[in-house]
């Protein structure tokens, strides 16, 4: 009873809060088993948006339809001048965001983003509508705004409109009324929310985003109590308490349901309980509400620009910082593009910056983060941005002291940010573990024996005569040959172990035949011809690209993967190759290839003012012996794995450079029953999988591990299986 009358007594905002900390809780304590109360949260967030696209419609057209022509020019200009305003105070501060990124020498393994088409951004799928039902029934907000806008704007025109009127006002009144219903379920539907993604989140995958999301939080932060209620408490009649009270409610419900949407008509009323409060309420406030609400939802908010900051933290982490002169394309077509979602946004802001389109997978894994504090400046912004256009049309918002709160907020956002730059250095340590990690990579699978020659020794005559598959059997060995300098295809880690992406396929080979593996180091591809002919080895490894010369000398298996061409050099000099185009127009360049004219041929043709040379390896152009070769022409996949043993250099193809190259094994020249055995064996393991989850691991890095259970008090403090 004691406890019913005390939640009677909180109000609303307060209700949410304690049902946030609450569920949170819970979800540390029992851990995974809170995963089951998301179907609740789902049923609350249903409930909330089934009222939204009707109100949104009715309201616009409703609140537009009893303006005059000049009362709605009016709003419009205001309104535009406040977003234009705020985007560019959120834009400004984005750009300070690199002041707190801690210098870190960093580098990675081969994306699949570099050779992926980038997604394109269609303006006009997403603002003007073709059917506005269909834009109704699939939630394409900015289109139902557009339309509703400018039924609206029709309807200001219309004569006998009174009845239409009335039966929007009635509608959105009514809707109003079951959305408000809705809400007193908040503190159950936040606390099912909360407590699902506090017990299945895993908190250990945001390690490496660490830096973003304490920057990210910070200017999150600044933006939400400095930036949006500053500058209503100078501009505008509204107090600073007050605004982030009464805002508080819509806030904390959209940062927990993830939505804006959903608490659009809650903006609405609490807008014009606060106009009320002041005497501000009229017909001109309440219709200029009625619109701004929906209308600045539909439009790129705070929370949706602060989203932007990914790509500078992107190009950080990447090791190629924007530079100063890249900033006024950020501001540009940052703003134009978040008019989309940020599914759409940031990949194309990646693709336009030269960024690895996967990245765009480390900006969703931040997400389950940030996209909760986006949500909730977003409902922030909507009252903002309403209280300071109703101001305006009653001539109560004070322009200049709006501008004198912008210049605080960024002198305020500048000084913290250098000072969370020197306190990130100082409290994240920080050690470059690229070579350490591609260096103590291990076979994924159990390996069989494996015995080391020391020199090529041919087989029998005979034996040379007879199929080399019943020789390898017959032996119970298979012998390899392989080459230095092959990197990520076979290699010697630090336990000493020669392992690769082809020693796994080898070891999988003689797994499958239950045989051993003899290994020999060769020194050059012509001892490889003539001892894969008199059986010193069986196969050649190491990534070797298919060519015509080659083929002439040896079998080659069927392709089991591709070397994509790409530009293997310094960090530093990345955007002077960002795509084709531009390094033709450059005099004097000079591109490294390695030991292949018939490669030599097709970068002339592609490049056909560069001057190419011929290196020895990359390991040589990587240790600076060759300095006047301005980028080497290479692997990109090989060259990713270089990179991060020499993480000052970077693997990258430009813009407009389309060319792969087949791998394949070399085996010996005249043994047909052997090649096809070998091209039967690859089909296999391309069919059940193994070949890509073999390029998974060893050429995009990513290790086949399990995930661990999500840690729990329940489970890990008492021991309880639940």
């Amino acid at each position: 009873m004691l406890l019913v009358k005390l939640y009677n007594r909180m109000s609303p905002f307060q209700r949410v809060i304690i049902a946030l900390l609450l569920g949170i809780s819970t979800g540390i304590i029992i851990g995974e088993p809170t995963g089951n109360l998301e179907i609740v949260g789902n049923a609350y967030i249903r409930l909330l948006q089934m009222t939204v696209i009707p109100y949104v419609l009715v309201s616009i057209v409703g609140g537009l339809g009893k303006l005059d022509s000049d009362m709605a020019s009016d709003i419009g200009v205001r309104a535009i001048k406040v977003i234009l305003l705020i985007w560019l105070a959120v834009m400004l501060t984005l750009l300070m965001l690199p002041l707190a990124y801690p210098n870190w020498e960093t580098s990675g393994f081969f994306s699949t983003s570099l050779v992926t088409e980038s997604v394109k951004f269609n303006f006009l799928d997403l603002y003007i509508p073709a059917n506005i039902f269909a834009s109704l029934s699939n939630t394409v907000m900015p289109a139902v705004v557009l339309f509703s806008l400018l039924m609206g704007i029709a309807l200001i025109k219309v004569k006998n409109k009174k009845t239409f009127l009335n039966l929007t006002s009635n509608v959105a009144d009514s809707l109003m009324g079951m959305a408000s219903y809705v809400a007193k379920l908040a503190p159950l539907g936040i606390f099912a929310i909360s407590a699902a993604a506090a017990g299945t989140l895993q908190v250990e995958e945001l390690g490496r985003l660490q830096v973003f999301l304490w920057v990210y939080l910070m200017a999150a932060a600044l933006l939400g109590f400095v930036l949006l209620p500053l500058i209503i408490h100078w501009a505008t009649p509204f107090s600073y308490r007050e605004v982030l009270s009464t805002a508080g409610e819509a806030v904390i419900t959209a940062l927990a349901t993830g939505t804006v949407l959903v608490v659009l008509p809650m903006i609405v009323e609490r807008c014009k309980e606060l106009l009320a409060k002041h005497k501000m309420d009229c017909d001109e406030t309440h219709s200029t509400v009625d619109v701004i609400v929906p209308t600045a939802y539909s439009f790129p908010s705070t929370g949706t620009l602060l989203g932007l900051g990914f790509i500078l933290f992107s190009a950080w982490y990447v090791g190629s910082p924007l530079g100063l002169d890249q900033y006024p394309s950020y501001v540009v077509m940052g703003a134009l593009t978040a008019f989309g979602s940020m599914a759409v946004a940031i990949p194309f802001m990646l693709d336009f910056f030269n960024l690895p389109a996967d990245q765009f997978q480390l900006y969703l894994l931040g997400s389950v983060v940030t996209a909760r504090f986006a949500t909730g400046l977003a409902a922030l912004h909507g009252f903002v941005a309403t209280l300071l256009v109703a101001s305006a049309v009653l001539n109560r918002l004070k322009w200049r002291r709006m501008m004198q709160a912008i210049g605080a907020h960024l002198g305020i956002t500048f000084g913290t940010m250098v000072a969370a730059g020197m306190a990130l250095t100082y409290f994240i340590p920080y050690e470059y573990t690229g070579v350490r990690t591609f260096e103590s990579m291990q076979l994924m699978a159990k390996p069989v024996k494996v015995n080391n020659l020391q020199e090529l020794t041919p087989i029998s005559i005979s034996d040379q005569a007879r199929p080399r598959i019943e020789v390898i059997q017959e032996r119970g060995t298979i012998r390899i040959g392989y080459f230095s300098n092959t990197l990520p295809y076979a290699f010697r880690n630090n336990n000493n172990k020669i392992v690769g992406f082809d020693m796994e396929m080898l070891h999988e080979l003689a797994n499958d035949l239950n045989i051993e593996i003899e290994i020999v180091h060769l020194k050059s591809y012509d001892i490889s011809t003539q001892a894969l002919t008199d059986g010193s080895i069986d196969i050649s490894i190491g990534g070797k690209a298919i060519t015509p010369k080659r083929a002439l000398d040896v079998i080659f298996s069927d392709s089991y993967t591709y070397h994509t061409a790409g530009l293997l050099l310094l960090d530093s000099r990345k955007d002077e190759f960002t795509d084709t185009e531009s390094i033709n127009s450059k005099e004097n360049i000079t591109l490294g290839y390695t030991q292949s004219h018939y490669y030599k041929k097709i970068a002339l043709d592609l490049f056909p003012n560069a001057k190419m040379v011929e290196i020895e390896s990359a390991r040589k152009y990587l240790r600076g012996h060759y300095k006047n070769i301005d980028a080497l022409l290479y692997s990109t996949e090989a060259g990713s794995a270089w990179a991060m043993l020499y993480p000052e250099y970077s693997a990258m193809i430009p813009k407009g450079l389309k060319l792969r190259i087949p791998v394949g094994f070399a085996l010996p020249k005249g043994k047909m029953e052997y090649s096809q055995f070998i091209n039967t064996w690859l089909k296999l393991k391309k069919e059940n999988g193994f070949q890509q989850e073999v390029y998974n691991y060893w050429i995009l890095g990513q290790n086949p591990k399990t995930v661990k259970p999500r840690w729990s008090v329940i489970k890990d403090v008492f021991g309880w299986d639940l």
